[in-house]
């Protein structure tokens, strides 16, 4: 993993692997993320193949991806994990449905955030989903 160390100066940013369907969405999803010094965007994907490619070739910190996404959110995020067993996967959707979260989780994301929440609160959820566990 990269990014700030807990004692020092801060490492190298987080990389990030964007995945959702919705060009307008992952725009503005790109251009919130990039403006961020400790988070780089090293690949958007808009659907489960362009996903796993770029996860393995980047071997990403991070991988935000749409529960509804084309491919099957679980199964993709089953995909990454086995791929890049690194990557911490948060979970993105317009859904709060308890089976939804459900899925997400047991498929391997470490957090779930919705479409709806403040740009502070995402990027509060990608830097906790950084963090060493």
């Amino acid at each position: 993993m990269t990014g700030a160390t807990p004692d020092g100066p801060p490492g190298p940013p987080f990389s990030v692997i964007l995945c959702d369907d919705n060009v307008l969405l992952l725009e503005t999803l790109s251009e919130v993320v990039r403006a961020q010094p400790d988070l780089k965007v090293v690949g958007t994907a808009r659907d489960g193949e362009q996903a796993l490619r770029l996860a393995h070739r980047h071997l990403p910190d991070l991988v935000v991806l749409d529960v509804r996404f084309p491919g099957g959110g679980p199964t993709v995020a089953r995909d990454i994990a086995r791929c890049s067993p690194a990557s911490r996967i948060v979970a993105f959707s317009a859904y709060d449905d308890t089976g939804s979260v459900e899925q997400m989780l047991s498929a391997g994301a470490c957090a779930y955030v919705l479409k709806g929440a403040s740009n502070r609160e995402l990027l509060a959820a990608l830097r906790r989903a950084a963090e060493p566990r």
